[in-house]
């Protein structure tokens, strides 16, 4: 005869929606207290959008942002399989990063609902795919506002970037980051190393700094860009990750990063215009504002030698 425990477990157990192939524990767990959002909101959030979040996934080392308690909780970031096992999830070749576990891959529904099931609110990707880890890519600039900076001045610094990225030959796409800011995201031929990508955007960040010191700040921290924008290049060294596009963000609101295409720049109210509330009706749109990603990618050594001629204005 079963237990009377034995029996409530397998009830529990039974219980369990199950969601894109994956069974939820504690789907009821509120998340988000500003919203109401529970686990089960997110599981069926991402099971929804799979079609068009795993491809920008896609080949790429990925980092987790985890909230078993929800979003007042402690929030873990994940970059490497160590004690915990995701189901689904791929264990990439330890030798792709020395000296650490394995970095992580999603390239599937199971695997991206077996990191929801372990409580992941955030999808962070590298600027590099695995094949050739040491060649990125894509450049990203973080448009990161300070304190006092409105939204008009981040959709007008949007589009200071997407000028000056235009004139030196790239073709830009935009996102928002489902928090404060906006993500330039521009596709590069893999030709050069991290260091020479990371030293060409931190070029450009100066650049715009010197020519607009009263909307840029080349400088981190927010103390240095109190009324200003940094356009944080930072993302884009070896290891650095950006919230992948379609990905939650564990913030009050949960703010979604959606793709946006620059003719729609002037109606997006803030970087999380859309989030888990309203983001339904983004998908329909889909991945049509960044169609042309995959054959816009030059190579940045023309570009790179242009802007090293550029002298600032006096």
């Amino acid at each position: 005869m079963k237990s009377r425990c034995h029996t409530n477990l397998q009830g529990a157990r039974r219980r369990r929606p199950v969601v894109g192939g994956q069974a939820i524990s504690s789907p009821d767990r509120v998340v988000d207290a500003s919203t109401g959002t529970t686990k089960l909101d997110i599981a069926r959030y991402y099971a929804t959008v799979a079609p068009l979040l795993l491809p920008h996934l896609d080949q790429r080392p990925v980092a987790l942002v985890r909230a078993p308690d929800g979003i007042a909780g402690a929030l873990f970031f994940q970059k490497h399989l160590e004690r915990i096992t995701l189901p689904g999830v791929i264990q990439l070749d330890p030798a792709l990063d020395p000296g650490h576990a394995s970095l992580l891959e999603i390239d599937s529904l199971p695997g991206l609902m077996g990191a929801v099931q372990m409580n992941t609110l955030e999808l962070h990707t590298w600027n590099a795919r695995h094949d050739r880890i040491e060649r990125p890519d894509r450049f990203v600039i973080d448009l990161d506002p300070g304190d006092g900076v409105p939204w008009d001045k981040v959709q007008e610094a949007a589009l200071l970037t997407r000028t000056l990225l235009t004139e030196l030959g790239f073709t830009p796409f935009l996102k928002t980051s489902g928090g404060k800011g906006l993500h330039v995201v521009t596709p590069i031929k893999r030709l050069h190393d991290w260091d020479t990508v990371k030293g060409f955007t931190k070029q450009l960040t100066e650049h715009l700094a010197r020519l607009m010191p009263d909307r840029f700040s080349a400088l981190s921290g927010p103390k240095n860009r109190v009324g200003k924008i940094y356009p944080d290049y930072l993302r884009n060294g070896r290891g650095a990750t950006t919230v992948a596009a379609w990905s939650a963000r564990a913030r009050a609101g949960i703010g979604v990063s959606v793709p946006i295409g620059w003719d729609e720049l002037a109606a997006v109210t803030g970087g999380a215009h859309w989030h888990l509330g309203n983001v339904e009706e983004r998908l329909r749109v889909g991945a049509g504002p960044w169609a042309g990603y995959d054959k816009a990618a030059v190579s940045i050594g023309g570009p790179a030698k242009q802007l090293g001629a550029v002298r600032p204005r006096v």
